[in-house]
């Protein structure tokens, strides 16, 4: 039978319970972020709305420890998830990498989206690429500068998830932009094509 050996480094962080009890910290410090945007998004007109159009369900936080083998929490408001249908506004914490906002419209809800105006958004907006709508990573197979895309290739998806990113180092800038990113959401689809 073989020998379970550590290393220095996986010894000395496997005895010091601080880095646990920090990330536990961190962790509820994120749950506190999310529900002040929570509040935001609930007063946004446009918002109030859609969720009475869609029928949202309540707003869900969850939480796990493996995405891509770190931890992560999320804030899903508005939602309404069914097998063909989708329509959910998904705010993302990933240990290490970033927070981000993204909106994903599948269904009748892509369909209903098919007249806004996509050029209303700021070059720091990502178009999914991806064929799996259930990945969040920014590399270049899952997403692109929305810019990238023509109005003919955006009609062509399959669903729409249009998202944004602030790197978790930008901490005491993150609840803002996300404010703001969720607000352009609401604009966007809103917003008719008419008014390009």
């Amino acid at each position: 039978m073989a020998n379970v050996e550590l290393s220095a480094a996986e010894m000395e962080l496997m005895c010091n319970a601080s880095i646990i009890l920090t990330k536990n910290t961190i962790v509820e410090k994120v749950y506190l972020l999310l529900g002040n945007l929570l509040q935001h998004f609930q007063q946004n007109e446009i918002c109030k709305n859609i969720t009475t159009k869609i029928q949202s369900a309540s707003p869900k936080i969850s939480r796990g420890e493996n995405y891509e083998g770190l931890p992560w929490v999320m804030l899903d408001y508005p939602r309404s998830f069914t097998l063909d249908d989708i329509f959910a506004v998904r705010t993302f914490f990933w240990w290490g990498n970033f927070f981000s906002i993204t909106l994903q419209l599948k269904g009748i809800y892509k369909i209903e989206c098919k007249n806004s105006n996509f050029d209303f958004l700021k070059d720091d907006w990502y178009l999914c690429c991806n064929e799996d709508q259930w990945q969040h990573h920014f590399r270049e197979d899952n997403y692109k500068p929305l810019s990238a895309f023509t109005d003919n290739e955006i009609e062509q998806l399959s669903f729409i998830k249009l998202a944004k990113k602030i790197p978790l180092n930008k901490w005491d800038e993150a609840e803002i932009f996300l404010k703001n990113a969720f607000d352009e959401l609401m604009m966007l689809i809103s917003t008719p094509q008419s008014m390009k």
